[in-house]
């Protein structure tokens, strides 16, 4: 049975803290998991991606004045904003896997092994040129997967579901993409793609796995890994706890494994967050197995707002993901408004409503007794947290913080 605690319900204040009875930090590393994230995709996926114009690791931001505030002894931040200009950590995952699938077809019709120095390179534009790749997106995945398309050479198309802002679809087409708008939520236009790619033979390149499909998503977050091995190569003394935002989990997940192989039985304690209205990981951990929400996951965290936790993810945070904790979009605006005004000393940061769920958590957890209690959090808690976008929509992020990003950087210099 679970133990749970719900606060405030109906309220700005609200959350609900669920720890997950299937996971423990005794767990073994399995080979099925090894299989989807392992040391050796790692290596490959770091030797890839460092190899590409503009990469640079992003950096990781101590907050001594937030987290005192908050009570915990640190607090760091990976600031995910500028990744390779396209403001969050997405390109290392969807351009990635994007390269890999493309690999694999050249590989295919050449009838040989292709390098990929021959993909990013663009040794075959005639071939390349037939191939069309797409996906469902909330924004940034989309903006990866364009960009990545412009980049390699191949044909792309987005799908993109009825609340994606005006501001993210323009994104996305910059990068030369045809964007088309489906009914409904992220949920069906994951079933839209896949069906459309289904009869016109193209490739789907998504961040969220389900029967049938598996290895894109797996190789998006063996990219995703990358950033999680940044981070902790720049401590100097590993975290107590990680707590990251969800949406399908293959972010978390790719994080959780990076710890698990590294540190065994001594990881961080790993808290997932989800928004409480897409709360997809909460329902799951509740029930044991993969739990779809239903309706129109009307959250302003829109990156996260998804219903149904990807399989792949599932196999690793099920026996590694120790709690989850489902926050308000109220309190992501004020963990925005946190960074982008910091306390004297702490740098002013720029993080999207969709980058603030983890420090959103840790925020309402610190606040409540019985919630430190479950989740082992004190004054001696090194916090270590993932930002993972900018202000991916610019007039919105203005909205919500009172500034634009650019005068929050400026301030920042």
């Amino acid at each position: 049975m679970t133990r749970q605690i719900t606060r405030f319900e109906g309220t700005p204040e609200a959350f609900t803290l669920c720890l997950n009875p299937l996971a423990s930090k005794t767990a073994t590393w399995t080979a099925a998991q090894d299989a989807i994230l392992s040391a050796a995709g790692l290596s490959a996926a770091r030797a890839t991606i460092s190899g590409w114009p503009g990469y640079a690791e992003t950096p990781l931001v101590p907050l001594p004045a937030l987290a005192q505030s908050i009570g915990v002894a640190e607090i760091h931040f990976k600031d995910e904003g500028s990744r390779f200009g396209l403001g969050s950590f997405k390109a290392l995952g969807g351009a990635y896997a994007e390269a890999r699938l493309l690999q694999a077809q050249l590989s295919e019709t050449l009838g040989r092994a292709v390098e990929m120095s021959e993909v990013t390179g663009r040794a075959h534009p005639e071939i390349v040129a037939g191939i069309t790749v797409c996906c469902a997106t909330d924004g940034n995945h989309g903006r990866s997967v364009a960009w990545g398309a412009q980049s390699f050479g191949c044909a792309c198309v987005i799908f993109i579901h009825a609340t994606v802002s005006e501001a993210r679809k323009s994104a996305i087409a910059a990068y030369g993409a045809e964007v088309r708008r489906c009914a409904g939520n992220y949920d069906d236009s994951v079933r839209e793609a896949q069906d459309t790619a289904t009869r016109k033979g193209w490739f789907v390149v998504s961040d969220t796995s389900y029967p049938g499909y598996m290895e894109v998503p797996r190789d998006v977050m063996q990219g995703y890994e990358l950033m999680a091995a940044e981070a902790i190569d720049a401590l100097d003394t590993p975290p107590t706890h990680i707590f990251l935002q969800t949406g399908v989990g293959g972010m978390a997940a790719a994080v959780t494994a990076h710890v698990v192989r590294k540190f065994g039985p001594d990881r961080p304690t790993i808290v997932l967050c989800d928004p409480d209205k897409s709360a997809c990981v909460l329902a799951t951990v509740q029930a044991g197995a993969p739990t779809a929400v239903e309706g129109d996951l009307d959250t302003l965290m829109a990156g996260l707002a998804c219903g149904e936790v990807s399989a792949l993810a599932w196999e690793i945070l099920k026996d590694h993901g120790d709690a989850v904790i489902a926050v308000t979009d109220a309190q992501a605006i004020a963990a925005m408004k946190w960074l982008a005004y910091p306390r004297p000393t702490d740098a002013a940061l720029v993080a999207g409503e969709s980058a603030v769920a983890g420090l959103a958590g840790l925020a309402v957890a610190m606040k409540d007794p019985e919630a430190r209690a479950m989740l082992g959090l004190d004054a001696t808690s090194r916090v270590l947290l993932f930002g993972t976008e900018g202000d991916t929509d610019t007039a919105l992020y203005a909205d919500l913080v009172g500034a634009s990003g650019d005068a929050i950087r400026q301030r920042a210099r």
